[in-house]
């Protein structure tokens, strides 16, 4: 009997390792889901990757410890899709709220949970809050004359202090994606005290990122997690209400490295292009991430559609004026109708004006972001 993989053991689950050739993403997910395409790019099916041609270098051996699970309501995701989607001018005709709903797929986003002990020198400035008590002088001639009145004023007493720290912190983040930091400015933060102990019920139909930073990259991002941590316990150890200029000579030992798990929905639309553009959901507050794109095709459409009118204006008040010579009163009519045909004209270049105002504003604030 062949030994299991790391999925198998690790996990505890029966899960699926794929990979993505458009975007080079490897993932988790149940066998059932296939074929399933590539919830980060949709450029692709997903192919599945066999346990002995699985690379060693594949983090997924590391064992997940905390998830946070999906709380928004079908109905609160609804509303929000709608407002995304019914926002675009000339959206392109797959930007419907009801087909990006159909597209909804779970998935899980990874991050580093870094146990660590942690020797170190301390310094700092600790400061604590006293009340000062003056009596302030003011004249009130609505109220007879000069009256004091007591002012308590709120100051701090800073005192240098220095220690020695011995200690093993718990569970400090870091990321564990490349677009860590891009995804979650767009999408917005995670409240990590909202995790709760990994269970592998909350893989069901939902697919797991797996990580493309390892622990020796993602290290330098987890140390200013235990620098906080270690200067509020030492703020609280000097039982002071305040603390600035903390510094420390630290070294770490006996790292230990597990997984958070992120919720997401992910979902796409097909562009002008034929290209997919993936939309991301933050599975707690419903907020979306997304590339907006108005249809250009959309806009031409119109343009032609107006010009039609007009041209049709046109041809009427080239009749009526060729009948006006021998019905007068219809030159008026010939002339309304002429006017009409060039200012409906002109109209037919705003649809195009819009469209492309409406991308290259979106692009900015993208690049922006």
């Amino acid at each position: 009997m062949p030994e299991p993989d790391f999925v198998t053991v690790t996990w505890n689950t029966n899960l699926t390792l794929a990979l993505c050739e458009t975007c080079d993403s490897h993932y988790l997910l149940p066998p059932a889901l296939f074929p399933f395409k590539c919830p980060t790019c949709f450029g692709a099916v997903l192919i599945e990757i066999e346990a002995e041609h699985q690379p060693n270098e594949l983090l997924h051996h590391y064992a997940p410890e905390q998830v946070i699970p999906f709380t928004i309501s079908h109905q609160e995701l609804t509303a929000h899709i709608e407002q995304f989607a019914g926002r675009i001018w000339f959206a392109p005709g797959d930007l419907k709220p009801e087909t990006l709903i159909s597209r909804l797929q779970r998935l899980y986003l990874p991050m580093w949970l870094v146990d660590s002990g942690v020797e170190a020198l301390w310094q700092a400035e600790v400061g604590f809050n006293y009340e000062i008590v003056s009596h302030r002088d003011q004249f009130d001639q609505n109220h007879g004359g000069w009256h004091s009145r007591q002012v308590t004023e709120q100051r701090i007493r800073w005192e240098p202090r220095l220690g020695r720290l011995n200690r093993i912190y718990h569970n400090m983040p870091a990321p564990a994606l490349e677009q860590h930091a891009q995804i979650m400015q767009r999408l917005g933060q995670y409240d990590l005290t909202e995790a709760i102990s990994f269970q592998t019920e909350a893989l069901e139909q939902a697919v797991i990122h797996l990580p493309d930073r390892p622990p020796t990259d993602a290290w330098p991002d987890a140390i200013p997690a235990f620098h906080a941590a270690a200067a509020e316990e030492c703020r609280q150890a000097s039982r002071a209400d305040h603390l600035r200029g903390y510094r420390w000579t630290s070294d770490y030992r006996d790292q230990h490295w597990t997984l958070l798990l992120l919720p997401v929905y992910a979902t796409y639309y097909i562009d002008d292009e034929d290209r997919p553009q993936p939309i991301l959901i933050h599975g707690r507050t419903g907020r979306l991430s997304g590339p907006k794109r108005a249809s250009m095709k959309r806009a031409r459409h119109t343009a032609l559609i107006i010009v039609a009118v007009a041209a049709a204006l046109f041809i009427l008040s080239l009749i009526l004026g060729g009948i006006s010579f021998v019905a007068p009163p219809l030159v008026i009519l010939a002339g309304t109708s002429l006017l009409g045909a060039l200012i409906i004209g002109m109209l037919a270049i705003t649809p195009i004006i819009v469209v492309w105002q409406y991308n290259r504003n979106s692009s900015n604030r993208e690049r922006e972001e």
